[in-house]
């Protein structure tokens, strides 16, 4: 498309041409979040960088590896404002280890409805495909086109965890985290404490893990959990954004003193809807999230498990790195940890 260029990013990000262009090159002066920001830019307008065609050998001896970095997100999505984007975090890290092992980067936002490589969303990188030597997985992708994308090169997932036995992953210990939250509420009082997160287009394996962790620490605490206070996770309530906020504020109202939210965007979302709906965090319910972004401005800093997004970028790349050297490998699956960091959703119940 034209206008789509080096320039295009540099006045969007407000940085010079030049470093756009080192950003591509790897230069080694580049920090990696300046990086990380000029590929995500790169991927929200679909810019992709070509490296001009040489005849000298010792040049092409001498090329990078190249690693292909997929978001499965829609632009709507991915260009939100309102919240952090946790992929900026994950690019630093990749792109700082990716530097370190010599290897190259291309980010590439495509289409999560897309259940095909025969998808435009796939079509439009083909060629850069061929050129890649691993491939790193953001969010969750649908299992069709995991199929597809396993037996073409080595993949490695970051921040979610796939079914697939030929995909590695670097995740977080959602037991853990959730754990640490669970036990910061029980501190303070609470013992009905609810689940709640929101429906996706792509299935969000990541929330089924939270909420499984959420009922083994609740089980293993000899704390009952009712159904009706569990929203969008089958076989309970399965409802729509306003819907959801609806249900949860009318579970609040029947007794709930604290929701357990599988993501900090669901949990903000829920603290403005139950604030709308006259119920006010903390003093009414207390709330907690799962990520550790930064607040959208005029929200409250939420009790919140922080994910070390950059580390797992770093940790992800290490083992792509790893797979393309040893290319049939067993594969594996790494989880760090994710602290609960207190905040000022969660009061002690009176």
């Amino acid at each position: 498309m034209a206008g789509l260029n080096q320039q295009l990013i540099a006045e969007r990000l407000q940085i010079s041409r030049a470093t756009v262009s080192r950003c591509f090159t790897n230069h080694p002066g580049i920090n990696p979040v300046t990086r990380a920001r000029v590929f995500q830019m790169a991927a929200e307008i679909g810019y992709a960088h070509l490296e001009k065609r040489t005849t000298n050998t010792k040049k092409k001896a001498a090329a990078k590896v190249t690693f292909g970095v997929l978001i499965c997100s829609d632009e709507e999505e991915y260009n939100r404002t309102d919240y952090q984007n946790p992929s900026e975090q994950i690019l630093a890290g990749v792109t700082e280890c990716a530097h370190l092992n010599a290897a190259k980067v291309e980010v590439h936002l495509v289409d999560p409805k897309a259940r095909s490589l025969a998808d435009p969303s796939y079509l439009r990188i083909e060629k850069l495909r061929r050129r890649w030597s691993g491939m790193l997985l953001v969010y969750p992708f649908p299992e069709p086109v995991l199929d597809q994308l396993a037996p073409l090169m080595p993949l490695v997932s970051l921040v979610e965890q796939f079914d697939h036995s030929g995909i590695d992953c670097v995740d977080v210990d959602h037991y853990k985290g959730i754990s640490a939250a669970i036990e910061y509420l029980v501190e303070r009082g609470h013992r009905r404490i609810g689940f709640f997160t929101r429906l996706y287009q792509v299935e969000a394996s990541w929330s089924f893990r939270r909420y499984a962790a959420f009922m083994e620490k609740m089980v293993r605490l000899r704390l009952p959990v009712s159904s009706e206070d569990v929203i969008n996770i089958f076989p309970s309530r399965e409802l729509k954004e306003e819907e959801s906020i609806d249900y949860a504020a009318e579970r609040t109202r029947n007794g709930v003193t604290a929701w357990v939210c599988a993501a900090d965007h669901q949990a903000y979302d829920l603290i403005r809807g139950l604030y709308q709906r006259g119920v006010n965090v903390p003093e009414h319910v207390s709330v907690t999230g799962f990520d550790g972004i930064e607040k959208p401005a005029g929200c409250p800093e939420l009790g919140t498990i922080q994910i070390p997004f950059r580390e797992i970028g770093a940790t992800g790349t290490q083992r792509l790195v790893e797979r393309v050297r040893k290319r049939f490998g067993s594969t594996q699956h790494v989880l760090i940890d994710c602290p609960f960091k207190p905040g000022e959703t969660v009061a002690t119940l009176r």
